[in-house]
């Protein structure tokens, strides 16, 4: 397999395509190191034409173990960007699936360490998405949201857990990220909303 789209600006760079190794080799420790393989991935699996793939190794980076001061997050931030730039820049021909049931599902049911916190993050990505997605070809899924009687959090609830909860410098991220594409500023008392968490 080789390369054939151009690289996002918002990631490390590869050179040569990378396989699940590449995250493996670091999946004891989970600290910058797979942090970092885990971006690299998404770009290598982003420029071979598999957004879908790509998207969910984003997902990964967010099971590293970090505190927000280590010098990898100066250059790479919490990848809420990349997502963004990952959607834009969607091929009609790559398999992209529904970004918004992905994020929807994977909040109602992530498993494993710091579960609480990577749930958050998967409905910051929900909301993100669903701003810049047409909602007719990428709707939630109503379905699961009927049968497990399911309470969406709301875009304000939401950024106030990763306020709460993420890594330092991560809200900041987040939240520059989300009123470049219109998403509105939560109100100054965001932490006064975390008895709304699910």
């Amino acid at each position: 397999m080789s390369f054939i789209l151009p690289a996002c600006p918002l990631l490390p760079g590869v050179e040569d395509v990378l396989d699940p190794s590449v995250t493996r080799q670091h999946s004891d420790q989970k600290g910058p190191d797979f942090y970092l393989a885990a971006l690299r991935y998404a770009q290598s699996l982003w420029r071979q034409g598999k957004p879908a793939q790509a998207i969910l190794q984003l997902n990964k980076s967010f099971m590293a173990g970090l505190t927000g001061d280590e010098p990898v997050l100066q250059d790479w931030p919490a990848p809420y960007a990349p997502l963004i730039w990952f959607l834009r820049h969607r091929q009609p021909d790559a398999f992209v699936g529904n970004p918004v049931r992905h994020f929807q599902h994977l909040a109602t049911r992530v498993v494993g360490d710091l579960r609480e916190l990577r749930s958050w993050r998967a409905w910051a990505c929900f909301h993100l998405s669903k701003a810049i997605l047409p909602p007719d070809e990428f709707p939630p899924d109503h379905d699961q949201i009927g049968k497990e009687s399911l309470i969406l959090p709301g875009w304000p609830a939401t950024f106030a857990a990763i306020h709460a909860r993420g890594w330092h410098g991560e809200s900041a991220t987040l939240l520059q990220v989300a009123e470049a594409i219109g998403l509105t500023r939560p109100p100054l008392q965001v932490t006064d909303l975390l008895h709304d968490a699910p």
